[in-house]
This record gives structure tokens, sequence and C-alpha cells, in this order.
């Protein structure tokens, strides 16, 4: 499930109309230049990429695992798309050689530089009870009810693999550590959230949606889409709640982020949006 072209390797394993995924990419903090970085690695002639996320970085981190509510947000453009992931990211300076996996669920195409599911070598898959890249279902709707999907990455402290595992029971395979030259001992910085491809259609926002994408974070549970009980990895191997967390967006008019904390969820954020509106032309 790994890839290396121009520099970027990738492994994805994805939600099709809303499909399950990991990736893996070879490429800044703070969080804007990791991301800007990114899209200069795609080749897709796109505008821009935007992202709703949450983020921890400054520490070690040998994994991380969330919920992920599970939405079919709706996508404008052929060669646009809109995903929900985490992604665990490292590199010496975040400069070319960025290594990052990622893992989550997406409606629409997504064309990068490399490719995806078990497509490309390198991501061992030792179960057979979850295709890779197939639909989810079922999935959540406006004011009715509501589902998630689990997935926690983390590595093998004794062959330094890492590993993906998806609900609570199905541990799909591993990423082998040959494969990593910036991860091979721990990540750097932890991301959650949302991201689409705006390709600014008739010179103005895309309509792809984000999330539930029919409202804003505000909106709260049964309308916008959230990652709950979002943890870390520790260096012992043990999961914990993330210290210092921050969030990020580049266009909060068309897809945004709200984080809090409670007994039920742990540490939790809504997001998204449904990009262009009055306020976000």
């Amino acid at each position: 499930m790994a890839a290396a072209c121009g520099g970027l390797a990738r492994l994805l394993a994805m939600a099709a109309l809303c499909v399950l995924w990991a990736a893996l990419v070879d490429a800044r903090s703070p969080v804007a230049r990791v991301h800007r970085h990114l899209k200069r690695l795609n080749k897709p002639a796109v505008k821009s990429i935007e992202h709703a996320i949450a983020y921890v970085e400054g520490d070690k981190y040998y994994g991380a695992k969330a919920t992920v509510n599970v939405w079919e947000p709706k996508i404008q453009q052929p060669n646009e798309f809109s995903l929900s992931q985490l992604w665990i990211l490292g590199g010496g300076s975040f400069g070319a050689d960025l290594n990052s996996i990622e893992a989550g669920w997406q409606s629409g195409a997504y064309q990068v530089t490399g490719c995806y599911n078990i497509l490309c070598s390198g991501f061992i898959q030792i179960n057979s009870e979850i295709a890779m890249g197939a639909s989810i279902f079922p999935i959540s709707n406006l004011a009715g009810s509501q589902y998630d999907i689990s997935i926690l990455i983390w590595k093998d402290p004794k062959e330094g693999n890492w590993w993906m595992q998806f609900g609570k029971e199905y541990v799909l395979g591993y990423w082998p550590s040959f494969l990593f030259s910036y991860r091979a001992d721990s990540a750097s910085m932890i991301e959650w959230g949302g991201e689409v491809v705006n390709s600014e259609p008739d010179a103005a926002h895309t309509l792809t949606q984000m999330g539930s994408g029919q409202k804003f974070p505000e909106e709260g549970f049964g309308k916008a889409c959230y990652f709950k009980n979002i943890q870390v990895v520790d260096i012992t191997n043990q999961l914990k709640a993330p210290k210092g967390v921050g969030t990020f967006t580049e266009q909060s008019n068309g897809y945004d982020v709200q984080n809090g904390n409670n007994g039920d969820w742990g540490t939790y954020f809504y997001y998204g949006g449904p990009g262009k509106n009055s306020n976000c032309p």
C-alpha cells in the first residue's frame, strides 16, 4: 500500500462514498507550512487544498487514535474530494522529506502522486474481513442517526512497524519500518480533521462540502461532523489524552473547527462546513 514518486510516498485505505483509507507521504510546523508543502507535492492543477483540523506537536508520538463521525459530503467537481482522517507526521525539518501516515474516510476523487489501498507495494494486509477502499455503511444523516468508525495507528516498539486497526477487533495490517526515513523512531506531529480540494470553479469557492457539509461546528451533534476520544500513543505504548491541542483552518467562513473536552467524549472537536456561502463567495 505504499508508493514513491517524485519524493512522495503515499498509502491510502479509504471510504468510497465515504471510504476507509490509510496513506504514507514523504515530503513544517507551524501547521500552515506543513500543508503548504503538501499542496506543492500534489500533481493535480488544483487552486487550493483546505483544512479544518485539530493538532498536537512538540513531543514524540508513537501513534494516534480517534472515533470519526461518518457522513457523505457532496462534491462539486470530478477532480475534487472531501476527506476526514488522522495524520501521523514526521520529518527532520519538515522539508522535502516529510513522512505522513494518513487514515480515515473519503468522498470523491483522490488524485495525488503515488497510489492507495493495496494497489501499491508496502502495506502488509493481514486481515481479509475488511476490504480496503470499500464503501462505509451506514452513514449519518442530518438530525437523525449518527454513525462513526474508530481508527488506531501505532508503532510496534520491538519491530518498528506501524500497525493499523479498524474498530475494536480488526487489525488490518502494517507498514514495515524500512519504508520510513524520519518516522523510524517516532512522529513529531499528530493531526485530526478534514481536507477538501477547492478547484475554484467559475472563479468562486467550491461548493464541495467538508464533514457533514450542511452545518458549521457550532451546530453540534447530529448536524456537524465530529472526532471524539482523540488520543496519542506515548513512549510506553499507552494511549493518552493529547496535551495542548491546537486548531487550524485556512478559510473559517467555508470550513471551521471547534474543540472541547468532556467525560463522555474525552478530547473532541466538531468541524467542517458547506464551502461556498454568502460569507465565503
